[in-house]
Protein backbone atom coordinates (compact mmCIF):
# COMPACT_ATOMS: atom_id res chain seq x y z
CA UNK A 1 0.00 0.00 0.00
CA UNK A 2 1.46 3.20 -1.25
CA UNK A 3 1.36 6.62 0.68
CA UNK A 4 -1.65 9.05 0.52
CA UNK A 5 -2.24 11.59 -2.13
CA UNK A 6 -2.02 15.31 -1.05
CA UNK A 7 -5.58 15.93 -1.32
CA UNK A 8 -6.57 12.64 0.56
CA UNK A 9 -3.51 13.22 3.06
CA UNK A 10 -5.06 17.15 3.75
CA UNK A 11 -8.77 16.18 4.47
CA UNK A 12 -7.82 13.41 6.71
CA UNK A 13 -5.46 15.82 8.75
CA UNK A 14 -7.95 18.21 8.59
CA UNK A 15 -10.63 16.20 10.29
CA UNK A 16 -7.80 15.01 12.82
CA UNK A 17 -7.38 18.18 13.64
CA UNK A 18 -10.92 19.10 14.53
CA UNK A 19 -11.79 15.33 16.02
CA UNK A 20 -8.41 16.63 18.68
CA UNK A 21 -9.71 20.20 19.50
CA UNK A 22 -13.41 18.65 20.02
CA UNK A 23 -12.01 16.15 22.50
CA UNK A 24 -9.44 18.50 24.48
CA UNK A 25 -12.53 20.72 25.02
CA UNK A 26 -14.94 17.63 25.67
CA UNK A 27 -12.58 16.39 27.93
CA UNK A 28 -11.32 19.54 29.69
CA UNK A 29 -12.51 19.02 33.09
CA UNK A 30 -10.56 15.14 33.01
CA UNK A 31 -7.15 16.22 31.15
CA UNK A 32 -7.06 19.19 34.28
CA UNK A 33 -8.00 16.87 37.09
CA UNK A 34 -4.46 15.54 38.25
CA UNK A 35 -0.56 16.07 37.01
CA UNK A 36 -0.87 12.92 34.78
CA UNK A 37 -3.65 13.96 33.02
CA UNK A 38 -2.62 17.59 32.14
CA UNK A 39 0.75 15.90 31.15
CA UNK A 40 -1.73 14.13 28.62
CA UNK A 41 -3.13 16.96 27.49
CA UNK A 42 -0.60 18.98 26.68
CA UNK A 43 0.70 15.46 24.28
CA UNK A 44 -2.70 15.68 23.21
CA UNK A 45 -1.86 19.32 21.75
CA UNK A 46 1.42 18.07 20.67
CA UNK A 47 -0.25 15.57 18.33
CA UNK A 48 -2.74 18.67 17.36
CA UNK A 49 0.36 20.07 16.11
CA UNK A 50 1.63 17.85 14.10
CA UNK A 51 -1.64 16.85 12.20
CA UNK A 52 -2.57 20.70 11.95
CA UNK A 53 1.06 21.36 10.42
CA UNK A 54 0.52 18.11 7.97
CA UNK A 55 -2.80 19.93 7.29
CA UNK A 56 -1.23 23.24 6.32
CA UNK A 57 1.53 21.78 4.61
CA UNK A 58 -0.50 19.71 1.88
CA UNK A 59 -2.88 22.61 1.61
CA UNK A 60 0.19 24.89 0.55
CA UNK A 61 1.16 21.66 -1.78
CA UNK A 62 -2.45 21.87 -3.76
CA UNK A 63 -2.87 25.48 -3.74
CA UNK A 64 1.21 26.47 -4.78
CA UNK A 65 2.32 23.47 -6.10
CA UNK A 66 4.70 20.56 -5.33
CA UNK A 67 7.85 23.06 -5.32
CA UNK A 68 6.30 25.11 -2.58
CA UNK A 69 7.74 23.95 1.10
CA UNK A 70 6.71 24.52 4.28
CA UNK A 71 9.06 26.91 6.08
CA UNK A 72 9.85 27.56 9.58
CA UNK A 73 8.13 31.30 9.92
CA UNK A 74 5.29 30.97 9.51
CA UNK A 75 4.00 27.53 8.88
CA UNK A 76 5.52 25.96 11.67
CA UNK A 77 5.39 29.09 14.12
CA UNK A 78 1.56 29.69 13.86
CA UNK A 79 0.66 25.92 14.28
CA UNK A 80 3.29 26.01 17.01
CA UNK A 81 1.29 29.11 18.52
CA UNK A 82 -2.41 27.67 17.60
CA UNK A 83 -1.70 23.83 19.33
CA UNK A 84 0.02 25.79 22.46
CA UNK A 85 -3.45 27.96 22.54
CA UNK A 86 -5.74 24.85 22.43
CA UNK A 87 -3.83 23.48 24.79
CA UNK A 88 -3.39 26.63 26.98
CA UNK A 89 -7.67 26.61 26.97
CA UNK A 90 -7.38 23.18 28.95
CA UNK A 91 -5.11 24.23 31.21
CA UNK A 92 -1.79 25.91 31.36
CA UNK A 93 0.37 23.71 31.82
CA UNK A 94 -1.02 21.52 29.15
CA UNK A 95 0.57 24.59 26.85
CA UNK A 96 3.80 24.37 28.67
CA UNK A 97 3.88 20.42 27.67
CA UNK A 98 2.31 20.70 24.27
CA UNK A 99 5.60 23.01 23.34
CA UNK A 100 7.85 20.91 24.58
CA UNK A 101 6.56 17.77 23.18
CA UNK A 102 5.47 19.89 19.77
CA UNK A 103 9.45 20.34 19.73
CA UNK A 104 10.32 16.54 20.54
CA UNK A 105 7.52 15.76 17.43
CA UNK A 106 9.33 18.30 15.22
CA UNK A 107 12.58 17.10 15.54
CA UNK A 108 11.63 13.46 14.38
CA UNK A 109 9.09 14.85 11.68
CA UNK A 110 12.53 16.86 10.49
CA UNK A 111 14.70 13.78 10.70
CA UNK A 112 11.75 11.88 9.09
CA UNK A 113 11.56 13.88 6.11
CA UNK A 114 15.14 14.14 5.70
CA UNK A 115 15.60 10.43 5.55
CA UNK A 116 13.19 10.19 2.74
CA UNK A 117 13.52 12.59 0.56
CA UNK A 118 16.94 13.93 0.87
CA UNK A 119 17.82 17.59 -0.21
CA UNK A 120 19.59 18.00 -3.30
CA UNK A 121 22.63 20.36 -3.41
CA UNK A 122 22.12 23.38 -5.80
CA UNK A 123 23.86 22.16 -8.96
CA UNK A 124 26.33 24.71 -9.22
CA UNK A 125 27.45 26.18 -12.60
CA UNK A 126 31.38 26.07 -12.87
CA UNK A 127 32.81 27.53 -15.80
CA UNK A 128 35.67 26.35 -16.90
CA UNK A 129 38.47 29.03 -18.61
CA UNK A 130 40.93 27.67 -20.96
CA UNK A 131 44.55 28.72 -20.79
CA UNK A 132 46.04 30.03 -23.74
Amino acid sequence: MGAASTSSSFICSSVSTVILFCIMQMQKSWLSSSQMHTILGGYLGSLLFIVLLTAVGNMETLVFGARFHTRLFPEVVLCLVASMVASGLVHRVCSTTCFIFSLIGLYYMNKLVKSVAPVQAPSSSVTSKKKK
